[in-house]
């Protein structure tokens, strides 16, 4: 049952309420103009997390022993129908023990494909885009799709770690189009600044105050130069105006809201500045929780060793000093076999996960919290296996929406590949576009090979 408003939460609702009507000229804060929308009786927004992981999903870590899966001699998916079972009374596989007390608002999905995709190591931006990305970006992703049909402060927010402490911002996930990647911050202190500079301290202060007078620079620059320009050329320097304006409007509102952004900003620890990538991938969703919380995004992408060549990631923090990929190959480490090795990797982020969704649950949000209105999706940039292709993409829901799908404690095993049964992964992301309002017939590239199936639309099984 959803929890209902309490008292206390009405009174801070109250007084949020009053003190910014009083203050007149101040732009109310995303989270209050969220507070204040629920007073007027409009509907939460909807949220959406992808938790990515590199290196391939073994489909039998997420599967739990007591549901039967029919397999062929490759080991792909042999069912030759859709299999929909109830996960209770089924205890979660290893690697998914720590969402068991989330086991009631869990689906796991099996069966999806994406062999358009190509496969390999990392499918890059083809695991959120459903095309082959082996050049680069070739369209947008459903991260940055939902971006803007839920918009907000900052439309999306990437965070996540590489196989390098050095590396800052990658373009390996995400897209707002072709050839228009989406960035990736795998610095926390870094991300911090960009997001809570405003209440930051120090340096992190400074920075946000000195980004602040370059971008009036900037603007003030712009114009003035644009006044001398013929029409067409001012054209196109307006263009690039609208960027800077854009971005300084972001860090106006920034200052505005500071004093909501104080109450949600993570403590800045020195896992924020570690080179542990357990650390820095616990700071990063320390970071993403408080964005949503602040209402600064509505999409939130955490990237665990997401892209080629980035997936060679170590796990010191959990005392596994060998890489990511020559576990993807089957070595040992420490006398420990592979695939305990990488479960209990997965595991890992399967408690993030966990925590994030804790988070959630405790803001009271509605009639209900966060947590309700919030849809968190788990899978790996490299579909189902180190080397993939793409046969199989497996994936974990959390959350339904806001009751706009259908994942309250299932198993859902789709036909195999060439069924007329058969389902894809942009059949998937078409079901989160409904969920956010947008209806759409198709995403991404259509696989040719499917030329029986019905690859167009989202999926009823998961539409409430």
């Amino acid at each position: 049952m959803k929890n209902q408003p309490t008292a206390s939460f009405l009174t801070r609702r109250s007084f949020l309420h009053g003190t910014s009507l009083g203050a007149g000229t101040v732009l109310l804060a995303p989270l209050l103009q969220r507070l204040h929308a629920e007073s007027a009786g409009a509907p939460a927004p909807r949220r959406f997390v992808f938790v990515v992981e590199g290196n391939g999903l073994n489909p039998d870590q997420i599967q739990p022993k007591t549901l039967a899966r029919k397999r062929n001699a490759h080991s792909q998916n042999d069912a030759d129908g859709l299999v929909d079972a109830p996960l209770a009374g089924h205890e979660l596989p290893r690697a998914l023990e720590p969402l068991a007390a989330f086991k009631d608002r869990l689906t796991i999905i099996q069966g999806l494909s994406g062999r358009v995709c190509g496969g390999g190591h990392s499918n890059n931006f083809g695991a959120l885009g459903c095309y082959s990305a082996k050049k680069g970006p070739a369209g947008e992703t459903i991260d940055c799709a939902l971006a803007k049909a839920v918009p907000a402060l900052f439309p999306r927010v990437g965070l996540g770690i590489s196989d390098r402490p050095e590396h800052s911002i990658l373009y390996n996930l995400s897209a707002w189009g072709p050839d228009k990647g989406a960035p990736t911050q795998c610095r926390p202190d870094l991300a911090y600044n960009e997001l809570f500079g405003s209440v930051a301290q120090g340096a992190g202060r400074e920075d946000f105050v000195a980004r602040g007078n370059l971008l009036d620079f900037m603007v003030d620059d712009v114009k003035r130069v644009e006044r001398t320009l013929p029409t067409a050329e001012r054209e196109r320097l307006g263009n690039y105006l609208a960027a800077f304006e854009s971005m300084k409007h972001r860090h106006s509102r920034l200052n505005e809201i500071k004093n909501t952004l104080r109450t949600q900003a993570p403590v800045v620890t020195n896992k924020f500045r570690s080179e542990v990538e357990t650390d820095r991938l616990d700071a990063g969703f320390d970071i993403g929780a408080a964005a949503l919380i602040g209402g600064l995004t509505n999409v939130l992408v955490l990237a665990s060793g997401c892209g080629d060549p980035y997936f060679s990631v170590r796990f010191h923090g959990l005392g596994i000093s060998l890489d990511k990929h020559s576990i993807g190959h089957g070595k040992e480490y420490n006398g420990r076999p592979w695939d305990d090795l990488a479960i209990t990797i997965r595991r890992f982020h399967f408690e993030q996960m966990a925590r994030l969704a804790k988070k959630l649950q405790a803001i009271p949000e509605g009639r209900g919290t966060m947590l309700d209105n919030t849809v968190i999706v788990y899978l790996s940039d490299g579909a189902e296996s180190h080397h993939s292709r793409c046969w199989e993409w497996p994936m974990v829901v959390l959350g339904n929406c806001g009751g706009r799908l259908k994942t309250a404690g299932r198993f859902l095993n789709f036909p195999r590949y060439g069924h007329a049964a058969h389902r894809t992964t942009a059949n998937f992301y078409l079901t989160l576009l409904e969920a956010a309002g947008v209806r759409r017939d198709t995403f991404g590239q259509s696989d040719a090979n499917l030329k029986d199936v019905k690859l167009k639309g989202p999926l009823p099984e998961l539409l409430a």
